[in-house]
């Protein structure tokens, strides 16, 4: 149970960029729980994600014999998530959320990359974490500054 949920239902196990596929599907949650407009629903599935996350990740790294392996991709789930809260859900948000966290986690600017040292699940969720707070807070200030821009009347 621990290694599917860390493996993000499986999506972190196809062979080629194991993140993107793990952030996609965390994308795709995403968008299915704003469809029945319960505003507190995003931000309930990424307390699940994240205390799954803590719960799964060191044992389903263990397994794997990895500190950080890329199968384990809930903290994308994580990550995706947190950069997607509290804006607002139109297409373009949705899609610059996932661009720009996948450029944060995979450039891993400071203190992402010193988080990513921390032992087990701490290291595996903490700098996935600080990319998901990167784009949120980019994504922030651009729709605040260009409303009409990001679809938003």
């Amino acid at each position: 149970m621990r290694f599917w949920i860390a493996t993000g239902f499986g999506s972190g196990l196809v062979p080629v960029a194991p993140g993107t596929a793990g952030s996609a599907v965390a994308l795709l949650l995403f968008w299915l729980l704003t469809l029945p407009g319960i505003g507190w629903l995003p931000a309930a599935g990424f307390v699940v994600i994240l205390a799954a996350g803590f719960w799964s990740a060191g044992e389903a790294a263990r397994q794997l014999g990895k500190d950080d392996p890329g199968a384990v991709v809930i903290d994308e789930f994580a990550g995706q998530f947190l950069a997607l809260l509290a804006l607002p859900h139109s297409w373009l948000v949705l899609v610059t959320g996932f661009l720009l966290f996948r450029l944060f986690d995979i450039t891993k600017p400071p203190p992402a990359r010193q988080l990513e040292k921390l032992h087990g699940a701490t290291g595996i969720m903490a700098d996935d974490l600080m990319a998901g707070l990167y784009a949120n807070l980019l994504l922030q200030l651009a729709v605040r500054l260009a409303p009409a821009t990001w679809g938003i009347a």
